[in-house]
């Protein structure tokens, strides 16, 4: 029972292998800013446009970054970005859509 005895100096409760990931914290933070532009937008309808593709490719690049993903740090990160990102865009869908107002 030798790793009972270590001390924790991980600096964080999430980050679990003590190595750099600049790809997948890039794309943690590309997704948490697309999920709150996304849900911010999503409240005003007259934004649709910017709520639905923001959403959209919020989704895109949290799938793919939970396909890439290491850590638990970064699936929490990612699956908060992805959630505010859905909401987003199927409000967006629901106020006009991704070419709402522009076709026809």
């Amino acid at each position: 029972m030798a790793q009972t005895m270590r001390p924790n100096i991980a600096g964080s409760l999430f980050a679990t292998d003590h190595k750099p990931h600049p790809v997948q914290d890039t794309l943690v933070a590309v997704t948490l800013v697309l999920g709150v532009v996304s849900l911010v937008t999503a409240m005003f309808d007259h934004l649709h446009l910017l709520s639905s593709w923001t959403g959209l490719v919020g989704i895109l690049t949290g799938a793919y970054g939970q396909f890439i993903s290491e850590t638990t740090r970064e699936r929490f990160g990612l699956i908060l970005g992805l959630g505010a990102s859905a909401v987003g865009f199927f409000l967006g869908m629901a106020h006009g859509g991704l070419f709402g107002g522009l076709i026809g």
